[in-house]
């Protein structure tokens, strides 16, 4: 799972959700980060038993009884309108469904730890998308620096020197593609669902049962019903769905609340270590040279095209603080 650039609709509409949490944000963030690291190594096992699609499908089933299960508690509804539905069901497409199974079926010919590597790819697909289609985006020399740079450290981590021998092509081309899908998904939303009075629980709730939907579609057309219900990779689907998909996004909107979005998002760069570590040590899976130091140039990477120079225009804006309407107009007089 990735953690993009989170858009005004997963912001929670308020504070009380940082009051009332009993655990300190750095504990939270330390556990984020270890649910969606040890996200990858869920879905090798979980493909131990079952087609791809249908890890997906319990990915965002069990997800979905998550969130579900978190309105009812605050007897919260989902999402109402026609319209708001139908921009779900393309953000539910690009967001889970398509990433959920790609990533699923990459990690049949690669090792969980380069899917876990590629998913860090995400914010500099991100950066390099929102430079065209959003606005408020602008392209520096300090983020083209940082593109060049995560994707010189891509290069790095399949080995482009040599070839790219020892790489599954079609598996990293998958795992690629679904890092892609998570920013295109992102900026759909923020262009239709920013101004939805819905809390993003509830939308998110609303979008993984779209999801359930879609998947249930596909894999009922592409795979046969499983024979067998094998212990480990029934467990490791529902905790990907439980834990990595449902629980992780409810503490995601907790630590955007208490700590903001940029602290937040942070997590991202701590999934693919957190990956390789339990690929390598839980799986047996080999580890080159190349494979971490190509990581940490496409973290350096992710790093540098979402920092903003404080003196800039749009670095201004974003650290000005936020003053009381009536108070703004005074100031304005």
């Amino acid at each position: 799972m990735s953690a993009p650039t989170l858009p005004r609709t997963a912001l929670p509409p308020t504070a009380s959700a940082a009051r009332t949490t009993r655990l300190d944000w750095r504990l939270r963030f330390a556990f984020l980060s270890v649910i969606w690291g040890f996200s990858f190594l869920l879905i090798k096992v979980g493909t131990q038993g079952y087609a791809p699609f249908q890890v997906a499908l319990g990915r965002v089933l069990f997800g979905a009884l998550a969130l579900l299960t978190v309105l009812l508690v605050r007897r919260e509804p989902l999402p109402r309108g026609r319209r708001t539905w139908g921009h779900l069901a393309v953000a539910a497409l690009l967001l889970n469904t398509a990433p959920f199974s790609l990533f699923s079926y990459a990690e049949l010919s690669i090792a969980s730890s380069l899917a876990g590597i590629c998913n860090a790819t995400s914010p500099l697909w991100g950066m390099a998308l929102s430079m065209v289609a959003l606005s408020e985006d602008r392209p520096t020399r300090r983020r083209f620096a940082g593109l060049g740079l995560g994707f010189l450290g891509v290069l790095t981590v399949l080995g482009a020197w040599q070839g790219f021998s020892g790489i599954d092509a079609k598996g990293t081309a998958l795992a690629l593609l679904a890092s892609l899908c998570y920013p295109v998904g992102w900026i759909y939303v923020r262009r239709t669902l920013a101004s939805t009075p819905s809390s993003p629980v509830a939308l998110t709730g609303a979008q993984l049962l779209l999801s359930t939907g879609q998947l249930l579609l596909v894999s009922a057309l592409f795979t046969s019903a499983p024979a067998a219900f094998p212990l480990w990779p029934t467990l490791s689907v529902v905790a990907l769905g439980a834990l990595g998909t449902g629980l992780a996004l409810q503490m995601q909107y907790g630590l955007v609340t208490e700590v903001g979005p940029t602290t937040a998002q942070m997590v991202t760069y701590f999934i693919p270590v957190i990956a390789t570590t339990a690929g390598v040590l839980l799986l047996g899976e080999h580890l080159h040279w190349n494979t971490p130091l190509g990581a940490a140039i496409v973290l350096a990477g992710a790093a540098l095209t979402q920092t903003r120079p404080s003196g800039s225009k749009e670095g201004r804006r974003a650290h000005r603080p936020k003053l009381p309407g009536r108070l703004r107009r005074r100031v304005r007089g």
